[in-house]
């Protein structure tokens, strides 16, 4: 393990004024986070929490450095997860993926200002960092009717006016996703509109020291959320009554519990259903002697995205001899593929010298062979040779950089697929795999 990411910070919820990732010990204060039993699973386990008001600061000083470096007077943000990161602050974030009402504003002296739900500006105040709550940047339909461009053109004057004020004389703008007014507004106001994107992604892609600790305690509360979920498929599926969504549901109780928000997809199935790979969980009834597989895609404490997968042999018989092949072969890619991952080593090359799954397992390979991760899935994408684009991603890795290294290995017209998948931190030196849920022996021929 590197210790480039320790430090020496405790749990100790019960005393003081703050919690042990330096937030207020107040059961009734605004910012979400950890439960009690999410603590008191990571003392046992011998975890360090992170400091939540350093990590905060890094992501601040991190995104504004960003926004310098490109000569922009500023960043406005729209993406939830985008104002997650730079503010730590939430607010109904799966409806306002589909209902943008917030916007944050970062210029590049650091001044940073959040338009809020009108009737919910006190989110982001524990944030010192956030200088101004306001509102009015709900442009989308059902909130504006007809009378959209009347309020996106008020707004977009309150962004000139603070870019004025702290980028004068700038007028590169760097915008992630935008309604079309919006964009016709700020275009009016004489913005030059920037790749917002580019900035966001490459800029989340390196995680600080506290949210690589922040990341290794929401990877345990996942994982201990996934036994659980083991347990009940295999205490329950012999009875002949339990579905995928009774087993799915498990994960979604245990994260909740643990302080965790959301999972991103429905991505469990059993049986014939596992092939193809990316049907969704449904009322199925699993069966004795049958597969289950799943993706986590899971948004849990801190808001860290954990996205590993697993495959489970559920059943009192020994599973197949072409799926215990298929599980090895599985997870032969996924590591041997990491195994190519360290600092400098470019992106194309690990398409280039990635392991090639069998013929009969090429047309129902995964997208991907991996993925950044960190809010949720993150740039870079490391493609498969066929699905590769020149010059898409010529970039190397970096410390502090997370990659998900991906299998799905189905044959088609098969009953089953395989599915795995870990999360891996890039370190000085090499790698260190932050997923430990085992795999499943008896498909692994183990048992």
């Amino acid at each position: 393990m590197n210790t480039h990411y320790r430090d020496t910070r405790k749990i100790d919820p019960s005393k003081g004024a703050t919690l042990g990732d330096n937030t207020p010990n107040d059961a009734n204060r605004i910012e979400i986070g950890p439960t009690r039993l999410a603590f008191a699973e990571w003392e046992a386990a011998g975890l360090q929490l992170p400091d939540l008001q350093a990590m905060r600061r890094h992501r601040w000083e991190r995104l504004t450095r960003h926004i310098v470096d490109r000569d922009y007077a500023g960043l406005l943000m729209f993406d939830p997860l985008n104002i997650r990161y730079a503010t730590d602050s939430t607010n109904m974030q799966l409806w306002n993926t589909h209902n943008p009402f917030r916007a944050l504003l970062l210029c590049a002296d650091g001044y940073m200002v959040i338009w809020d739900y009108k009737n919910s500006p006190f989110l982001s105040t524990f944030n010192p960092l956030v200088r101004e709550q306001r509102s009015g940047a709900d442009l989308f339909y059902f909130d504006r009717g007809d009378k959209i461009d009347i309020a996106a053109d008020s707004f977009a004057n309150e962004v000139r006016g603070l870019l004025q004020e702290h980028s004068p004389g700038n007028k590169r703008l760097a915008v992630d996703k935008i309604m079309l007014h919006g964009l016709r507004a700020l275009e009016a106001q004489g913005f030059e509109i920037m790749e917002g994107e580019e900035v966001t992604e490459k800029c989340r892609a390196v995680k600080g020291p506290d949210e690589i600790l922040a990341m290794r305690c929401a990877s345990h509360a996942c994982e201990v959320s996934v036994k659980a979920m083991e347990d009940a498929a295999r205490a329950g599926v012999p009875m002949g009554n339990m579905s995928e969504d009774d087993i799915w549901a498990v994960l979604h109780a245990e994260n909740i519990k643990r302080g965790g928000e959301w999972i991103e997809t429905r991505l469990l199935t059993s049986g014939p259903r596992t092939n193809p790979w990316f049907q969704e969980c449904g009322p199925r009834i699993v069966q004795n002697n049958e597969i289950v597989a799943f993706d986590t895609d899971l948004i849990g404490s801190y808001g860290i995205c954990v996205d590993i997968s697993r495959t489970w042999w559920v059943g009192d018989e020994k599973p197949r001899d072409d799926m215990i092949y298929a599980m090895q072969h599985a997870h032969e890619h996924i590591m041997t593929n990491m195994e190519m991952l360290k600092p400098g080593v470019m992106i194309p090359e690990l398409t280039a010298n990635s392991h090639r799954l069998d013929d009969q397992f090429q047309e129902q390979k995964y997208g991907c062979l991996m993925h950044g991760v960190g809010l949720c899935d993150e740039w870079p994408l490391v493609a498969y040779p066929d699905m590769a684009v020149a010059g898409a991603y010529d970039y190397p890795l970096e410390p502090g950089m997370v990659l998900c290294v991906e299998a799905a290995v189905g044959a088609v017209g098969s009953d089953f697929s395989i599915k795995l998948e870990d999360q891996v931190l890039i370190t000085e030196d090499g790698y260190e795999n932050l997923t430990k849920y085992p795999f499943d022996p008896r498909l692994m021929g183990q048992g």
